[in-house]
């Protein structure tokens, strides 16, 4: 109840949720001794996939007994999550420690929650100043509160697309824009570029990269990998090849995210060996990316069918995962919610051959699309129908035995269904 109580505090010291702007961020961060200055740091942005590649480097540096700290943004369960140090979520106790030390310090000035909590992580890294932190980047980087690192390991550029166009003028709400806004200002050091959803955008993500220094490793440039019919993976770049078991995360999309974690450590001389690869590949750690749910209350629920929840909530993610769905011969069926911001009929149209639609609300989530209004949305969707619950929607889809169903559309609802599970 505490650490609630401090939440809530700090999310009343600025009138906006976001407000994309440096300043303020680095006021608090010289406060605090500039942390972020003294900090071994990998930087991800991109639109998808950031998560999974976080979590791909990390099994790999466990598995080479190399700590790491982790830093991500939004967490899906608890707030713990966005602050890893040594491989380990800080515990409830420690985060209060910090939250309130951080607060004092700021001592009431206008900040943004995301803002205070990115000090707050950067102050605490200090006392591991020996890990390689993972930073994630949030809604853009060029005025995201992560992008006050001087220095950096390497910059790794997770496939981009259309997202969060709300926070763009009419006029510029477009690729170009986006990876302008994301890669413009990425530090001189390693670039590794992952794989796109189409040769254009990595035309423009490698023109706005282009005068930067960096050392730059591009997907089918420098890296490839393909997946072997008996379900091996090849995995090259100018090391040399890998011969890979496929990874511990279902869907031939996480491969691309996994390749892209091989590049990046491959490129740093961090003494990593091909077995730390190969094993630790096989032990990454997923939650709400097409997670497969084997047990619990929301299991008990649908036993003859697999459930999978999954948090994507943009077009480019709708479309990798139907690319994965069309591949299983079964029946689908999707339950969706989403924050009222997304394009809802964008993100649905890449959906083919779904059997059934249910739309529900989000829970605890104010700015969440209302389930009937979302299916009034989707009405040409064939048998679409809204239940308020996600209880009530499971219960009413039917299905055949082996059919799967896909819980869908916000990382605020993939949350919300594992709490309830």
């Amino acid at each position: 109840m505490k650490l609630q109580t401090i939440l809530k505090r700090l999310q009343k010291l600025h009138p906006k949720e976001i407000d994309l702007s440096l300043n303020r961020i680095q006021n608090l961060c010289k406060k605090l001794g500039n942390p972020q200055d003294h900090l071994k740091c990998i930087s991800i942005v991109g639109t998808n996939g950031k998560y999974s590649t976080i979590q791909a480097i990390r099994a790999i540096l466990k598995e080479a007994n190399i700590n790491c700290n982790i830093y991500t943004s939004p967490h899906i369960q608890k707030i713990n999550e966005r602050f890893v140090y040594n491989d380990e979520e800080i515990s409830d106790e420690n985060l209060v420690k910090l939250l309130v030390e951080v607060e004092e310090i700021n001592a009431g000035e206008p900040i943004t929650y995301f803002e205070i909590l990115t000090a707050a992580y950067f102050y605490h890294a200090k006392n591991f100043s020996n890990n390689i932190n993972l930073i994630e980047s949030g809604l853009f980087y060029r005025f995201d509160a992560t992008n006050i690192v001087k220095e950096n390991l390497a910059s790794v550029v997770t496939a981009i697309g259309l997202d969060h166009l709300d926070w763009l003028p009419e006029s510029e709400r477009t690729v170009e824009k986006i990876v302008f806004e994301k890669t413009s200002s990425l530090l001189n050091s390693n670039i590794i570029v992952a794989k796109q959803s189409s040769k254009e955008t990595l035309d423009i993500i490698k023109k706005t990269i282009s005068a930067n220094k960096s050392d730059k490793t591009i997907f089918n440039e420098e890296f490839s990998y393909s997946i072997n019919e008996n379900g091996f993976i090849y995995y090259e770049d100018k090391l040399g090849g890998l011969i890979l078991p496929k990874p511990n995360l279902p869907g031939d999309f996480q491969v691309d995210n996994v390749a892209t974690a091989i590049a990046t450590l491959r490129k740093l001389d961090l003494k990593i060996e091909d077995e730390h690869i190969k094993t630790g590949i096989t032990k990454i750690k997923s939650i709400g990316r097409f997670q497969e749910i084997k047990n619990g209350k929301i299991k008990d629920l649908c036993k003859k069918n697999k459930i999978f929840v999954d948090g994507s909530h943009n077009p480019l993610g709708a479309k990798v995962l139907n690319e994965y769905l069309e591949s299983l011969n079964c029946d689908k069926h999707i339950i969706l919610g989403m924050m009222a911001n997304k394009d809802h009929n964008e993100y649905m149209s890449y959906f083919k051959n779904v059997s059934s639609l249910t739309t529900i609300d989000i829970p605890n989530q104010p700015n969440a699309i209302k389930g009937k209004a979302l299916k009034e949305k989707l009405n040409e969707f064939p048998n679409t129908q809204f239940k308020e619950s996600i209880q009530d929607a499971i219960k009413a889809i039917s299905s055949s035995e082996n059919d799967i169903i896909l819980i869908t559309g916000s990382l605020y609802l993939a949350g919300e269904v594992l709490n309830l599970n």
